[in-house]
């Protein structure tokens, strides 16, 4: 059917695709092989349903990795910073809507030997020689604001750091290594959840090109107490394009109309 009438098996796939997810992560994975080229995923490319096979055909010449992103739907997906930044490299992006998505790449691992790598985690080494060491002279430059953006925000996040991944946003929030957000939200639904819920390792990424950072640094040098209140804001932003609940919506809504009016 797919290769006879794709239009006929995505509408089967609409409804039975989770099941044949299913089936890839069941058995701890001894049938993956046989499901693998039945999955299909909403690319950023084409704007619908795509193979592995299809993604990995046209991928760059130097592409080492099948990009994905998760999400509670396609358009907020196709809205994140890493989604923006990677398709203006002209990388594509599988985004992912079902809570066993990432569970089945975990267990595919890899496919055609091309590695399955989550793009809203860790860092994606997409930058040039020019691009890394103008960011390492930016970092090593404002360690002593970053440092102080990171203690603001005390135990919340494990690192504050400038990075490339961002074009047009001033921050995001990645994953460390381990379990991703997406992951987390699933454990954090599942019943009879751990005392000790499983956490993803948070890190405040912030894009040392955007207005939001030079203004940092002109604060840090006068008003540290504007730059904590600014880095709370940016955290909490932050937090919400990936779908996490703020703390305290209503102490954000005051310090927003605070800046606002200052």
């Amino acid at each position: 059917m797919l290769a006879k009438d794709r239009e006929a098996y995505e509408k089967f796939f609409e409804e039975f695709g989770v099941n044949l997810k299913f089936g890839v992560y069941n058995n701890y994975g001894m049938d993956k092989e046989k499901f693998q080229d039945l999955l299909l995923f909403y690319s950023s490319r084409e704007k619908k349903y795509v193979t592995l096979s299809e993604y990995v055909s046209r991928m760059k010449e130097d592409q080492k990795d099948i990009y994905f992103v998760s999400g509670k739907d396609v358009e907020l997906i196709d809205k994140m910073p890493v989604v923006q930044t990677l398709k203006n490299k002209e990388f594509e992006v599988l985004y992912l809507t079902d809570e066993v998505d990432e569970f089945v790449m975990q267990t595919l691992m890899n496919y055609k030997e091309k590695t399955f790598r989550n793009a809203a985690q860790g860092d994606l080494d997409l930058d040039t020689e020019e691009e890394k060491e103008a960011l390492n002279k930016s970092k090593e430059e404002n360690k002593d604001l970053l440092t102080f953006m990171k203690e603001a925000l005390g135990d919340e996040v494990a690192e504050v750091k400038l990075s490339n991944k961002l074009t047009e946003d001033p921050v995001c929030l990645t994953a460390g290594e381990g379990i991703s957000f997406e992951m987390e939200k699933v454990f954090a639904n599942m019943p009879n959840q751990s005392p000790m819920p499983m956490k993803a390792t948070r890190i405040l990424e912030i894009n040392p090109n955007h207005p939001i950072f030079k203004t940092l640094k002109t604060l840090y040098a006068s008003d540290k107490d504007k730059v904590k209140e600014v880095t709370e804001v940016l955290y909490d932003q932050a937090c919400l394009i990936e779908g996490f609940a703020i703390k305290d919506p209503i102490a954000y809504s005051k310090k927003i109309c605070e800046l606002l009016v200052k």
